[in-house]
């Protein structure tokens, strides 16, 4: 029954050990190193401990014993805190090997975890973290030039237990084979390559080489990238190296200009020869049509002549004159039996012509005006004949 239940009536002891007086009055608070001596009492009852308590068959008085109290109370308090120094948290970037007196014992994973203080040892990695070295250095190419190489590095924690425990300087580690993997690369290229187009390619021959080399080293590293930041002559010969670089730049330059020109001046070229080979065949084609058919009219003329040769000669100069008065301006004509020119106005005559080829009438004389043009000459020669004589 509790102390202080109903019907207790006050004949138990308090929870402090203090007796009540029978008639109800207490005799006061209870005493607080007797309050601290029962509580060690009982943790170091739970250790092996035992408490002095009253021997009245022997006569004797209580006989405290602290010592052992004592000492069970502290190993209490010492376990309590051995086992929250075990208490740990892994986040979620990080991974943590755990050694068990000095040997691997497991990597954990992030989360809240506990291990034995003393006995475990726990080293938190961060394995998502992109770490960068830096290298430059001098070496020969392949054809015994020496060029100057610098480039970086980006790398992540792969593995901590080998990070850890494989290799005591896995940066150190890291930086020599840098230097390794380059001088193996830029030794097997040249220069011109390493100066110009080739560094993607160098860079990506570095890379593999330098994670070849990492795996080997069992290192836990792993390579995210490598740059090629810079590529460059040494410094004594940059001048020389830049004359050089720059008649190339020209050399290059020319030579576009000349294709530039080429590209330019070929196809015309080539078009002008089609153009002229194309007009030298329409002019063949023209010059045969054009004999063809001449001999074809001569053909159907002689055949037209054999029919009627009176008719068909006077035909033929009275065509023939058309042509060429319609061709000229002025026609001189010598009088017979006297010192006078005349002059026809064939101007005139040119310019109803005109007239009439613009008003849609045709551009050629028809055979009753070519009549009448002859019959007007003939009567202008006749009356200047007579006139001649008159004055003789």
């Amino acid at each position: 029954m509790a102390w202080n239940e109903p019907g207790n009536n006050g004949k138990d002891q308090d929870p402090w050990g203090g007796n009540r007086r029978p008639n109800g009055q207490d005799q006061g608070p209870p005493d607080l190193d007797e309050a601290l001596g029962k509580l060690v009492e009982k943790f170091s009852g739970l250790f092996g401990g035992s408490g002095n308590k009253d021997n009245s068959g022997s006569g004797g008085g209580n006989t405290p014993a602290p010592t052992g109290k004592i000492i069970g109370f502290g190993a209490a308090i010492v376990l309590v805190l051995w086992a929250g120094m075990g208490l740990y948290t892994v986040d979620q970037q990080e991974r943590a090997v755990v050694l068990r007196l000095g040997k691997f014992s497991e990597t954990v994973q992030p989360g809240l975890h506990w291990n034995p203080p003393l006995f475990d040892n726990v080293t938190k990695v961060n394995v998502t973290a992109v770490r960068n070295v830096d290298h430059r250095a001098l070496m020969l190419t392949e054809d015994e030039n020496i060029v100057e190489v610098g480039l970086s590095v980006q790398y992540i924690v792969s593995s901590p237990k080998d990070f850890l425990l494989e290799v005591r300087n896995p940066e150190n580690s890291l930086l020599q084979a840098t230097q390794s993997a380059l001088r193996h690369v830029v030794g097997g290229s040249e220069m011109h390559s390493v100066l110009t187009e080739g560094r993607a390619l160098l860079a990506l021959d570095i890379e593999s080489r330098l994670q070849a080399l990492l795996d080997d080293y069992k290192t836990g590293l792993e390579v995210i990238k490598v740059n090629i930041e810079n590529t460059a002559a040494p410094s004594q010969v940059q001048d020389a190296f830049d004359d050089v670089i720059k008649a190339r730049e020209d050399e290059q330059r020319v030579k576009n200009e000349a294709q530039a020109y080429a590209n330019g001046i070929v196809p015309e070229s080539r078009g002008r020869a089609q153009r002229v080979s194309e007009e030298a065949q329409a002019y063949r084609a023209q010059v045969v049509a054009r004999a063809e058919g001449e001999a074809t009219r001569f053909t159907k003329l002689l055949t037209e002549y054999q029919k009627a040769p009176e008719v068909t000669r006077e035909r033929l100069y009275i065509v023939a004159m058309e042509d060429v008065l319609s061709n000229a301006s002025k026609v001189m004509v010598d009088v017979e039996g006297g010192n006078n020119m005349m002059v026809l106005p064939l101007d005139q005559i040119m310019q109803n012509q005109s007239l009439r080829a613009a008003t849609g009438t045709g551009g050629k004389m028809s055979s009753s005006m070519v009549d009448e043009i002859t019959n007007r000459v003939i009567q202008q020669l006749t009356q200047g004949g007579s006139a001649s004589r008159e004055s003789r």
